[in-house]
């Protein structure tokens, strides 16, 4: 295959200044560049997509190139598989940022393509961060890839179905890489250090804070190891232990995009583990929200929504709790804050649940929403003026705290269209068990006054002449 391309077709390392180096002097080449795989076997980590049989692999072995979509948090492959299918595919590679590129760098791209199509040469255009492209440069792509002038393969760490165009997206198999586990970082790790710096011997505790640092990253644990190899050199150092990883590097933050897919599958996994009543999953999503630099204040606010959501009635002291927590951060800040927080969280995942009130809210909604403003019973009515009294407003009305019980039993205060719709029912759990002996009370004292008023109780229809009721 050719050298990797600029937009020109010259060989992309060609006609680059050095920035004031001496022509002798070679430009230092990043490690993760140096190491990058030249094979498949050699990627780290994505059996899903590279074992036998597996998609990405068929695809490769079977010499037909398509278009595709790679999703995946950084440094996990998704460059390197798009330039080792053009080696594969023996075609011209095309990079394009979409951080740096628009609609004139496309054009330019596709030149190149045509150029390339009469030298009988196919190209792989490869665009990184596509979702950071707007809808009309993402259509710009359509055109090239149905005349089959380019094969189109996009990267993004973000949920293509939300940030990639449908029509764009309907002509790209899309497929999703993962974030390499422990045993996928150990063995990079070791095939790095023997390759590139075998003079250093890392003790089993740097090793791990090493793979653990990088979090899943092979970009990121590329860099890091650099780094440690530097360091090392300046002060003459061999064995590298955690004391000297700690010293060397600066800790980087757990991979936590706030806002982007990692964000929201992170919150949905700490309220699920709140409604699961997991107390040790939930402390363990909330601290890693915070290890990734969510702020405090925002988990707040969820863990409020959590006790009025998934607890309710249950536990009322759910919501008190969680406004608590709120508060002494506000007061406390972090860390100290954060333990309120930790609390709120532990509590909500052993409450009693109940969602009760979040579902009859919900079908009280869309119930206005269907019928409209139904106009207010006139014995509900405020009647402050002698008018209104003389329209009827009011009339009939029955103070509760006159009543047995203070429970006006039969009276209704929905619109007179409106059957009792039953939509708050008490789960048997945790206070609400309470609350549903008390309203099965009440509809058995509402029952027995229908009962009273059907057979004609002549204290009942006095009542209701004496009240003005038609």
């Amino acid at each position: 295959m050719s050298d990797d391309l600029d937009l020109f077709g010259t060989p992309a390392a060609q006609g680059k200044k050095t920035s004031g180096r001496s022509p002798r002097e070679p430009v230092p080449v990043p490690l993760a560049e140096r190491m990058r795989p030249a094979s498949l076997d050699e990627v780290a980590g994505q059996t899903h997509l590279l074992g036998p049989g597996k998609p990405l692999r068929l695809a490769f072995e079977s010499g037909k190139p398509h278009s595709m979509i790679l999703w995946g948090p950084p440094g996990v492959g998704k460059t390197t598989l798009a330039r080792l299918m053009a080696k594969g595919f023996d075609a011209d590679f095309i990079a394009l940022s979409a951080v740096f590129s628009g609609v004139k760098e496309i054009r330019e791209a596709v030149a190149h393509a045509e150029v390339a199509r009469k030298m009988g040469r196919h190209t792989l255009l490869f665009v990184d961060e596509v979702h950071r492209f707007n809808k009309a440069q993402q259509d710009a792509f359509l055109p090239y890839v149905e005349q089959g002038l380019v094969t189109f393969i996009g990267a993004t760490t973000e949920n293509p179905s939300f940030e990639v165009n449908a029509a764009l997206l309907s002509r790209a198999a899309v497929y999703v890489l993962e974030a390499l586990d422990s045993e996928a970082m150990t063995a990079l790790f070791e095939r790095t250090c023997r390759c590139a710096c075998p003079e250093l011997a890392f003790d089993d505790d740097a090793r791990s804070r090493m793979t653990g640092f990088a979090d899943g990253d092979a970009r990121r644990l590329m860099n890091l190891i650099e780094q440690v190899q530097i360091a090392a050199a300046t002060i003459g150092e061999n064995l590298i232990t955690a004391h000297f990883i700690e010293q060397t590097l600066s800790r980087d933050l757990r991979r936590f995009d706030k806002g982007g897919e990692a964000f929201y599958d992170q919150i949905s996994a700490l309220h699920k583990s709140v409604r699961g009543s997991d107390p040790d999953a939930a402390l363990y999503w909330m601290c890693r929200m915070l290890d990734g630099g969510a702020d405090p204040l925002y988990l707040g606010r969820r863990i409020v929504r959590m006790a009025t959501e998934d607890i309710g009635l249950a536990d009322p002291r759910a919501l008190e709790i969680a406004l608590n927590a709120c508060a002494a951060y506000e007061r406390l800040g972090s860390p100290e804050g954060e333990l309120a927080l930790a609390e709120a969280i532990v509590f909500m995942a052993c409450a009693a649940k109940s969602n009760a009130v979040y579902v009859a809210y919900g079908a009280a909604r869309r119930f206005i929403k269907q019928s409209g403003s139904l106009p207010v019973p006139l014995h509900l009515r405020n009647a402050p003026t002698k008018l209104m009294k003389e329209l009827g407003y009011s009339h009939g009305y029955r103070y509760a705290h006159d009543e047995p019980q203070a429970y006006a039993a039969g009276e209704r205060y929905l619109p007179d269209s409106v059957e009792p719709p039953n939509w708050y029912r008490p789960t048997p759990r945790g206070m609400e068990a309470k609350i549903a002996e008390k309203l099965t009370h009440l509809r058995r004292l509402d029952a027995q006054a229908k009962r009273t008023e059907h057979e004609g109780s002549p204290a009942v229809t006095t009542a209701k002449n004496n009240d003005g009721a038609p």
